[in-house]
């Protein structure tokens, strides 16, 4: 008897895990399958851009493998951009200045503006090594050449949907970060004598929530890096089985 294909839970990514533990976001259980999901993400556009490069033809001859990185160079780089990033993620954090008053230390702005930043810059330097490793990519076989155009069309076609998406993180953050706010205060005995410098000492609620901060970046960058990683992984697949 056929068995039903597994359904893709959407709630299985690292970044939706970590929301979820924070209490800022709920994770239901999807209803419907990848497909189903997709269906409604693109349209009309992408679904032809995708239809196109699911149906190409694999029978053409694979280019050379030249002007393109070695997969054993594009695994170094994306090591070297997943550490470069993630160190950045616990750099610059925003921090109560000396003598601030409490409604100055007590503003998310600066944070939000801190994710945004992050974000910014893991787009900026994970884009092209996902063109590199497409490059690549399509220069093994005629296969993956197939399956890079794929990934072209479907980061095309799911670029603003991601990119949406993402945009709820640091407003997600938000809401943390007035529930630490508020769960300090209201344990705080006297309000008055209340000191921004010592929020930021082991135990002090905003030490926790730029902790918090951190991981839920490492998460996104984790996310982010998943479509370069599993280029690489059909490459080191493809190697291996031609050997």
């Amino acid at each position: 008897m056929t068995q039903a294909a597994p359904r893709t839970r959407f709630d299985s990514a690292g970044l939706v895990r970590v929301l979820a533990e924070l209490a800022v976001a709920e994770v239901a259980d999807p209803k419907q399958d990848l497909a189903a999901r997709l269906s409604e993400w693109l349209d009309l556009k992408d679904a032809l851009a995708v239809y196109a490069a699911l149906n190409a033809s694999a029978a053409e001859p694979a280019e050379p493998a030249t002007r393109a990185l070695p997969a054993a160079a594009l695994r170094a780089e994306l090591q070297r951009v997943r550490a470069a990033l993630a160190a950045d993620a616990g750099q610059g954090l925003p921090t109560p200045l000396p003598h601030a008053t409490v409604e100055a230390a007590a503003d998310f702005a600066p944070f939000h503006r801190h994710y945004l930043a992050q974000q910014r810059a893991m787009a900026a330097r994970i884009a092209p090594l996902r063109a590199a490793a497409r490059t690549a990519l399509a220069r093994q076989s005629p296969a993956l050449r197939q399956l890079a155009a794929l990934d072209a069309a479907m980061e095309q076609a799911l670029a603003a949907r991601e990119a949406s998406l993402l945009a709820t993180v640091p407003v997600l953050l938000g809401r943390r970060f007035a529930h630490l706010l508020a769960a300090h205060r209201a344990a705080c005995a006297d309000v008055q004598a209340d000191d921004p410098a010592r929020w930021m000492q082991p135990g002090g609620w905003l030490a926790r929530f730029c902790a918090e901060l951190q991981r839920v970046l490492r998460a996104e960058l984790d996310l982010r890096l998943m479509p370069v990683a599993g280029l690489l992984a059909a490459m080191d697949t493809n190697s291996t089985e031609t050997e």
